[in-house]
């Protein structure tokens, strides 16, 4: 039996999608969910439904009997970065009550010097789950995930057709983003074949590219001159409060445009491209797809 956690999110129903695309019967897959009347499309597939929270031990331990394989999806929890590696960890110690025998991690692609990066909180966490599940003696198998294309709309903003501009204090920094979609299938393919215990995987696209890339890329597809102007941090989150965006989202854009910024997400690997046994989609067809 292998369950996924999440199962209700984009990533765990997109992993659900292809464990089922490579053959596995609804009966030998389990979806864990916090509200099960959000699950009833899981049901109709003929996948178990089991309710559990991050933050409820005991709901975790009901839910992982039986369960041979666990996709551990890392939380999103929007409150401090702490609060995701006291429920990682929640996780793996029910996993291991339960005698769970193997649990796949979604962690996030790191260099060795991420302690200096303006996402050290949020890479720390990944790392601090990480030696967390590799000392639980329990087999493993962590998959060090890159930053999502779909990220790239959001950071060059909605109305960028209509303005031609991506206004992004990422300077000429590159990231490796990836598909989440391919992720999820990278993820199902570690659940169904062998030779992966007590690996670490670094699932990141074949290149990596700059804003100004991103700026070339959405041009061509839309047929316009667009241009990528990096704005001192100070004078982004001032235009940022000008456009009424809220606060908190001021914060994560600045965060992430200064670790792109500093190359914290530069990690190029062939990896996911030998799971998916297909090359990545490439930031040029993502955009091509999305606009």
């Amino acid at each position: 039996m292998i369950l996924v956690t999440g199962a209700t999110g984009q990533f765990g129903s997109k992993t659900i999608d292809h464990l089922l695309k490579k053959g596995v019967k609804p009966s030998e897959i389990s979806a864990l969910v916090r509200n099960v009347a959000n699950a009833d499309h899981l049901k109709s597939r003929g996948i178990k439904v089991k309710v559990g929270d991050y933050t409820d031990y005991d709901s975790l331990v009901k839910a992982f009997q039986g369960v041979e394989k666990l996709l551990l999806i890392s939380s999103n929890d929007r409150e401090a970065v702490e609060n995701r590696t006291a429920q990682h960890i929640n996780i793996i110690k029910a996993a291991k009550e339960a005698n769970i025998k193997y649990v796949v991690y979604t962690s996030f692609v790191r260099k060795t010097n991420f302690e200096n990066s303006s996402i050290a909180a949020f890479q720390n966490s990944h790392a601090q789950t990480e030696a967390y599940l590799i000392d639980s003696d329990i087999e493993y198998t962590i998959l060090q995930n890159g930053i999502y294309l779909e990220m790239i709309p959001i950071f060059a903003g909605e109305k960028v057709a209509e303005t031609g501009a991506i206004l992004f204090p990422a300077g000429d920094g590159k990231a490796s983003y990836v598909l989440r979609e391919e992720l999820a299938e990278a993820a199902a393919h570690v659940l169904t074949t062998e030779g992966h215990g007590k690996q670490i995987y670094s699932l990141t696209n074949s290149t990596s590219v700059s804003f100004g890339d991103v700026a070339t890329a959405i041009g061509n597809q839309l047929r316009k001159d667009v241009k990528y102007q990096s704005l001192e941090v100070g004078v982004f989150e001032s235009k940022m409060k000008q456009f009424g965006v809220p606060d908190l989202y001021i914060g994560m854009f600045t965060m992430w445009a200064t670790a792109q910024a500093e190359g914290t997400m530069d990690v190029v690997n062939d990896t996911l491209e030998e799971f998916l046994g297909r090359k990545p989609t490439t930031m040029p067809q993502f955009i091509a797809q999305v606009y």
